[in-house]
């Protein structure tokens, strides 16, 4: 694992961020996706890479000791925000040389046209995220 990360991404504030192409290639290449979105976020559309690990943002300090000790890891949401914060946890945790943030989330890794599962049982709706629900079944 040593020098997983070297040379490859863009730092911002002392962040290692990675493209959704670079991102998929390294985890392709045995980086471990941690997505850090809430559950009821993250079951309509999930990103699709060899190996990926759920572990909500709300509860990532207090489990961060269960995250994997060997693997290099590519914090991922929505956006890029909280996988940031993920990202900053994990570089005070002492991790840095191991960790990397998703740049622009699952919106960048959707409009750069990277693999995604979609289970469209699971679309929300609302007009706002302080309304998203489950879409009613017909």
């Amino acid at each position: 694992m040593e020098g997983f990360f070297s040379g490859i991404g863009f730092k911002s504030g002392g962040i290692l961020n990675v493209t959704p192409r670079l991102a998929l290639e390294l985890c392709r290449k045995g980086a471990l996706l941690v997505d850090v979105r809430e559950a009821d976020l993250s079951r309509f559309k999930m990103f699709d890479v060899p190996e990926i690990l759920y572990c909500p943002y709300s509860i990532l300090e207090e489990t961060f000791q269960d995250l994997p000790a060997d693997k290099p890891m590519i914090f991922a949401d929505a956006a890029g925000l909280h996988s940031r914060e993920a990202t900053e946890l994990a570089i005070k945790k002492g991790i840095e040389d191991r960790v990397a943030n998703l740049a622009g989330g699952l919106i960048e890794w959707e409009r750069d046209e990277m693999p995604l599962i979609i289970d469209k049982s699971e679309k929300l709706s609302g007009s706002c995220m302080c309304q998203l629900r489950p879409r009613e079944k017909k």
